[in-house]
């Protein structure tokens, strides 16, 4: 997710496009689904951030139905990587592009100025090379572990894929409404996150309880577990966003909503007694 992505967007006017239309940019934004013809309006542009919960369950959905059917043919192991690769695609690795700008930036900038050259910098690093290294490693082998941990029972570990991927999503939408962008810089944070309002917020938090519900359903300890590790993880995040360059960029969203899917994976593939935590 570069700086730059939504630049095209009107600094101008609060329009909101209708439902259909902010869904629709929602999915134009996240995916490389073309679901209109045509550029995306700026008015739909400023309403898609509430369906990114609702985008994220979809986007988690369809991973988990390439891995079911690659499980068919494959071992678990192998089906979860094409997954992986098929999501990839689909998304444009906007998430993974932002992980690893943010952790070349954050790891090797030393000053606010310095930290936001290296983000509008397209060269990756040994920082960025790392953290994404390690991010994907870590959703990969919790997406096995999943998998693996309940393997009798398919719609348990998709219930997690889908919840893992909207409440990502969400976080994203969670850091637009709390926290402000950094000045002067185009891109999501700034011509879409600073119109983010309570309300937005809220009904995004609508479409992301819909798509953790069968997750709190089969795993009632785990979804706790999870909404502690997750609740930290945001707000350490912004923490250190805040007080390095005082703000959000779009690298800064994009990172905070993959960190924060593998944090859930990670916490949902953790094993936990039957009768609750271990």
């Amino acid at each position: 997710m570069s700086d730059g992505q939504s630049a095209s967007v009107p600094p101008h006017g609060d329009d909101r496009g209708s439902t259909w239309q902010s869904f629709c940019a929602a999915v134009q934004f996240l995916t490389r689904v073309p679901l209109q013809s045509g550029p995306v309006s700026a008015g739909a542009l400023r309403g898609s951030p509430v369906y990114f919960p609702l985008v994220g369950g979809l986007i988690g959905a369809s991973m988990a139905a390439v891995i079911w059917l690659g499980m068919l043919v494959w071992p678990g192991w192998l089906a979860v990587m094409v997954g992986l690769a098929v999501e990839a695609w689909l998304t444009g690795g906007m998430h993974e592009d932002a992980v690893a700008d943010f952790c070349d930036a954050f790891g090797g900038g030393w000053t606010r100025e310095r930290i936001l050259e290296i983000l509008k910098d397209s060269r990756v690093g040994s920082y960025g090379v790392l953290g994404l290294l390690a991010a994907v490693g870590l959703r990969c082998g919790a997406t096995i572990a999943l998998i693996g941990s309940h393997n009798a029972s398919p719609l348990e570990w998709v219930a997690a894929l889908i919840a893992g991927s909207a409440v990502g999503r969400w976080s994203m939408v969670l850091a637009m409404a709390t926290v402000a962008p950094v000045s002067n810089r185009e891109g999501l944070a700034r011509d879409v996150g600073r119109r983010v309002t309570p309300v937005d917020l809220a009904l995004a938090s609508f479409w992301g309880l819909l798509c953790l519900l069968p997750f709190a359903v089969v795993h009632p300890w785990h979804l706790l577990l999870s909404t502690i590790v997750v609740s930290l993880m945001i707000w350490r995040f912004l923490a250190v966003v805040q007080a390095k360059i005082g703000g959000t960029t779009g690298d800064c969203l994009g990172c905070l909503g993959y960190l924060v899917h593998v944090a859930f994976l990670l916490t949902a593939a953790a094993r936990l007694r039957s009768g609750g935590p271990a």
